[in-house]
């Protein structure tokens, strides 16, 4: 044991578990927070994964472990992978203990978690959805709850589980400890401390890691329909080593995953829905270069630390510009150089302030790759690899073919030519794709709405045009029908007359049908209705449970729209 850890006076049981896991020293979280939270008072932890902070809460939380019937801890985590990371971290931290922690979350079976409650656990480690469900079927009792920690509570404000954390709050005893950690704090969530946390100590860390000093930032204006297509563009001029996408949801991943596989290029999707074991088999395959490019969710890249990645690209803009900072800092590595590319759309060009204000760095406009440029690049490959087999001359049988259809009397040239027509082939199952230009006038003019519409921000269908201007008439057809395949769309009769905001229809239809707040798509809200696109196959589920969802005091209920 180092001075460093003895000098937080944890007891001899945890001592001896971070010996055996190898620790030597404490981050800089750890060493921030263990000794604040070990005197009680509640805390604001804001620091990326990979810092330490799971050991951060959970090493005072034993600290101060006594065995009881009841929970005496609680951790709310945004996604199922990471709530089972926790526990798992804990139970290994805890086990000269014996301290029993459990892991709750949606997609499993209630009996087994819910005998183990009856049975006793010291700490609960879950997501919003589950844990509401266990309060409301009165099996989970907080009453002895002394601390809560939500862990990424900006993952849980994007998922929308602001208001099923609050409801749970509200079901913990008014004396208790929070810690409250955070890789970004947006307003709402500075909003959420200030309503449920008592003189918040703060401990602020960034990671040295992230710097974009080695990161070339370009950007591309592209209308939102167009984004597959300038994205398929990219990927056949870029150097591309390996590559991140990024996405809003996990629909999202599998669905671009499999667009681009389709066109050639392979791709595998990332996201909070896979088994930690298939997880681990796609970061190996990534890591190893079996696959080149993955498609993930900013929930589904935490913890992601691999040093080889040569592109991270924004297929869709996050809602919070230092986020944008952490996904790109995941290339430009270990003093290596790296390429951040972002697709926007017109109406997101303050965005684009927002991002350049965060990092201090001017982004550069680029135009991309036209069909020549495209097809002359194909052209120059073809040419190098040729150069490259004349150079090696491992050719022997393939020379032998050709003096037999030499022999045949074929000229040599032309003999060459077909060769490489064959060697071509594929190339036509890839035709180039077509992308629209924008107009000066039309990024300059269009303004971003932020979360007003949330389909107006990553999701939405480009608006019909004529001559430049937009087409009513076509987009009164998108507030009925979905754009999306696989979603249907939902009307309720509430707007922004009302107050609504895509959180809470998010958190509300979330919590109740209990589905993935993610799976929900593109949220229109308009001033005296509302439209919501949920995936086809949740669509009665959702609808089940008309009379249970409400925003604030008033209820409301889903029709098809």
């Amino acid at each position: 044991m180092t001075t460093e850890f003895t000098s937080l006076n944890l007891r001899p049981e945890l001592e001896q578990a971070i010996v055996e896991l190898g620790y030597i020293t404490p981050t800089g979280i750890q060493e921030g927070m263990i000794p604040l939270m070990l005197t009680g008072v509640d805390v604001i932890g804001q620091a990326q994964t990979g810092t330490g902070k799971t050991a951060a809460f959970a090493l005072p939380i034993l600290h101060n472990y006594i065995h009881q019937r009841l929970p005496q801890a609680l951790v709310l985590a945004p996604t199922r992978e990471l709530a089972v990371q926790v526990a798992a971290a804990m139970e290994q931290y805890g086990k000269h203990l014996k301290a029993r922690v459990l892991a709750v979350y949606g997609g499993q079976p209630y009996g087994p978690q819910v005998n183990q409650l009856k049975r006793g656990v010291d700490i609960v480690v879950g997501t919003p959805g589950r844990i509401i469900d266990l309060l409301a079927r009165k099996v989970l009792d907080l009453s002895m709850i002394k601390t809560v920690v939500l862990d990424e509570a900006d993952e849980m404000l994007n998922m929308g589980f602001i208001e099923p954390v609050e409801e749970i709050l509200s079901a913990t005893p008014s004396v208790r400890q929070t810690a409250l950690f955070s890789a970004t704090m947006p307003v709402r969530i500075r909003s959420l401390a200030d309503r449920f946390m008592r003189d918040p100590q703060s401990v602020t860390i960034k990671k040295a890691t992230m710097t974009l000093s080695g990161t070339e930032q370009r950007y591309y204006l592209v209308h939102e329909g167009d984004k597959l297509a300038a994205l398929t563009n990219l990927f056949e001029i870029e150097p591309i080593t390996s590559a991140l996408i990024f996405v809003r949801t996990r629909i999202e991943t599998g669905q671009l995953a499999g667009q681009l596989s389709a066109r050639g290029f392979p791709a595998e999707a990332l996201n909070g829905d896979l088994e930690q074991n298939a997880r681990e088999q796609i970061l190996g395959r990534f890591r190893s270069g079996q696959i080149k490019v993955l498609v993930a969710t900013d929930v589904a890249a935490r913890g992601l630390d691999i040093d080889n990645i040569s592109h991270v690209f924004n297929y869709q803009l996050p809602d919070d510009a230092e986020v944008y900072v952490h996904r790109i800092g995941r290339t430009g590595r270990a003093g290596k150089t790296g390429i951040a590319i972002s697709l926007f759309s017109p109406r997101e060009k303050r965005r684009l302030r927002e991002i350049e204000h965060m990092t201090k760095q001017a982004l550069t406009l680029a135009k991309l790759p036209t069909s020549a440029d495209i097809l002359q690049h194909r052209e120059n490959q073809v040419l190098e690899q040729m150069k490259i087999w004349l150079g090696r001359g491992r050719f022997q049988r393939e020379r032998e073919l050709v003096a037999r259809l030499v022999e045949e009397g074929h000229d040599p040239m032309e003999i060459a030519a077909a060769a490489l027509k064959i060697s071509r082939a594929d190339e036509k199952q890839r035709p180039v794709a077509n992308v629209t230009d924008v107009s000066v006038s039309e990024s300059r003019s269009t303004p971003y709405r932020g979360d007003r519409d949330r389909g107006e921000y990553g999701r939405g269908k480009p608006q019909s045009r004529e001559g430049g201007r937009r087409n009513d008439r076509g987009d009164a057809g998108n507030k009925r029908v979905s754009h999306e395949a696989g979603m249907v769309r939902l009307k309720l009769n509430k707007g922004k007359e009302n107050g609504v905001r895509p959180n809470d229809i998010v958190g509300t239809i979330a919590h109740h049908a209990d589905i993935q707040g993610s799976s929900i798509g593109k949220i229109r809200i308009e001033d005296k209705f509302t439209y919501v696109d949920v995936p086809e196959a949740l669509v009665e589920k959702v609808l089940k449970h008309n009379g249970n969802y409400r925003i604030g005091k008033d209820k409301f209920t889903l029709v098809k729209s």
